[in-house]
């Protein structure tokens, strides 16, 4: 079992380091909400032990942060 939960996060990883690739004609707020879920997956996943319903949440929460944080102050 602990195989499976080290390739998952390899994977995890994996993905995010290549999905980073493509940001590069994204706005500031639009890099930081991907780079918000690309932690938040990769961190779910790790909390829940692999589990697909606490990746995305990871994914999602960490998209809502990421957007927020760059938001300009007014």
């Amino acid at each position: 079992m602990k195989t499976i939960q080290n390739f998952a996060l390899s994977a995890a990883t994996a993905v995010l380091v290549l999905g980073l690739g493509g940001c590069a004609g994204m706005s500031r707020q639009d890099q930081n909400t991907a780079v918000g879920a690309g932690i938040g997956a990769v961190g779910g996943a790790v909390l829940t032990g692999g589990s697909a319903l606490g990746t995305v949440g990871g994914a999602a929460v960490g998209g809502v942060i990421g957007h927020e944080t760059s938001k300009p102050y007014r």
